[in-house]
């Protein structure tokens, strides 16, 4: 599969907590970071999500922002 998709982060889930309708992933960066996304139930299920899986971490927004103190 291609994608336009630029950020694609490699990685391995390290916990899913799940809620009635949403589902909060961790994901493990290669590099040891920690990424955190919100999905669908009926995204887990669909594509299988469970600890250990690996997975890549597609990243696609038009604005970012940044702080600093």
């Amino acid at each position: 599969m291609k994608l336009s998709t630029r950020n694609q982060l490699e990685g391995s889930i390290i916990s899913i907590t799940r809620g009635e309708a949403m589902a909060v992933v961790r994901v493990r960066l290669t590099g040891g970071d920690v990424v955190v996304s919100s999905v669908t139930a009926d995204a887990v299920d669909d594509l299988e999500l469970t600890d250990g899986k690996p997975v890549k971490v597609l990243i696609k927004a038009t604005q970012v922002s940044l702080g600093v103190e």
